[in-house]
């Protein structure tokens, strides 16, 4: 700490802080406190001096609170996770969740009709991202592939709906497995030539995979329309539209065929509703997968290649399995992207979204199914709630990505390996 051996250590605590803020202050100033707006510059240190004012006041509260027994035991209790060893699942599980599960169930799906058109938009785009974050969870937390393009699968989803609308007549209930083929299909052309590599080198790799993907589609303009993007029907229940008018002959207006009046909230409500079972069966099939020969081979792969191998384990398969098993819930995402957007176009799956994507498994929690759906939830419904502070977004996001690997380094929920018992009663 600042000061002379006869400070004050509220004085010495004091000092520091000031220091602290000023260091905030002088680093923030020249990056957010000079603007420039035509050809001159136009200085407003209101962000700094906020910025600064935050960090005074934080730093001095941990600093008064190291100084008595109390506050020492506050500050211990929030230390960061040291995150070592494996934690495994208490016997008999969680007794509460058979009961707290069927009531979120419920929850969700009474939740749309008390939402208006706006918020119900906004937790389909949630939802979506939960259902990406769980097929990158295969991938990156479960088998520890490290996959920068998974907005390439995205990607095929939503054009293989948009397209096959367009040219082939294929409607929203014939596309979602077809888009979960076709994009498990590129998961597997994906993992053939990177099955030797691993780290920085499978990262760059798949990233170029998902810039080739995205140029492709932005380029090849006689076929998916280039930057213009093309346009992506309604989805239908039993040939009932979800639009004024029917657009397909034969079929029928939602509202005209129930005598209600017409409503273009009925398409979100009823996509929020597939989406939202899809959701729970893709939650209740990772699960049981990590409990499978499939999924313990994904953590062994994760933990030690070597050692996996020397087990007898087929690294490749076991690859080929998690890269195609996690694009296929990419592929059924961007289905729900399309029919949601009602229009796809290649500046939709950019980095960014990858890099989005593969926060939310970071943060949640590698492997953690119950972490990937909090921090989907939190990263896109929180950035709606802040829209007052629309230009410091991307700045809080940054702000809470730092925090997260610094107290939770593990993420928001620490994966816990399943406890099993033999029929002889030990464990």
């Amino acid at each position: 700490m600042l000061g002379t051996a006869h400070d004050n250590p509220k004085v010495a605590a004091l000092k520091e802080a000031l220091l602290s803020a000023a260091i905030t202050f002088l680093v923030m100033a020249p990056i957010s406190g000079i603007v420039l707006k035509g050809y001159a510059f136009e200085a407003d240190f209101t962000v700094p001096v906020y910025a600064a004012l935050i960090v005074f006041v934080l730093r001095l509260a941990i600093l008064l609170l190291e100084q008595n027994e109390t506050g020492r035991k506050i500050l211990v209790r929030l230390s960061p996770s040291k995150g070592g060893g494996v934690t495994v699942a208490k016997p008999g599980g969680v007794p509460w969740l058979r009961f707290i599960l069927p009531l979120l169930f419920i929850a969700g799906l009474v939740l749309p009709f008390f939402l208006g058109k706006y918020w119900l938009t906004v937790v389909i785009l949630a939802m979506i991202y939960v259902l990406l974050g769980l097929g990158l969870n295969i991938v990156v937390g479960l088998a520890g592939l490290l996959d920068l393009g998974f907005v390439a699968f995205y990607a095929v989803g939503a054009y293989m709906f948009a397209l096959g609308s367009q040219y082939w007549g294929l409607g929203f209930w014939t596309a979602l497995p077809l888009a979960a083929a076709t994009a498990a299909l590129f998961g597997g052309m994906l993992g053939f030539p990177v099955l030797r590599m691993h780290g920085d080198y499978l990262a760059i790799v798949t990233l170029g995979f998902g810039e080739i993907i995205r140029l492709v589609l932005n380029n090849w303009t006689s076929f998916t329309g280039g930057p213009n993007g093309v346009s992506a029907p309604n989805p239908t229940l039993f040939n009932l539209e979800f639009s004024r008018s029917a657009k397909i002959e034969g079929n029928i207006p939602f509202h005209e065929f129930f005598g209600i009046p017409y409503d273009s909230s009925l398409k979100y409500l009823f996509i929020y509703m597939v989406l939202f079972l899809v959701v729970c069966a893709m939650i209740y099939f990772v699960n049981r997968l990590r409990l499978m020969p499939m999924g313990r081979a994904w953590e062994a792969l994760r933990e030690d290649e070597i050692a996996c191998r020397s087990m007898g384990i087929n690294h490749v398969t076991v690859k080929l399995s998690a890269f195609m098993m996690g694009a296929m819930t990419g592929g059924i995402g961007g289905v729900f992207f399309a029919a949601y957007q009602g229009f796809v176009n290649p500046s939709s799956f950019t980095f960014f979204e990858s890099a989005l994507i593969l926060a939310i498994v970071v943060l949640g929690g590698m492997g953690s199914v119950v972490g990937v759906i909090i921090a989907a939830l939190v990263l896109t419904i929180l950035p709606e709630a802040l829209r007052d502070f629309a230009d410091y977004r991307v700045l809080i996001f940054g702000i809470l990505m730092v925090v997260m690997m610094i107290w939770k380094p593990r993420g928001l929920i620490r994966i816990h390996r399943p406890y099993f018992r033999v029929k002889g009663g030990k464990a």
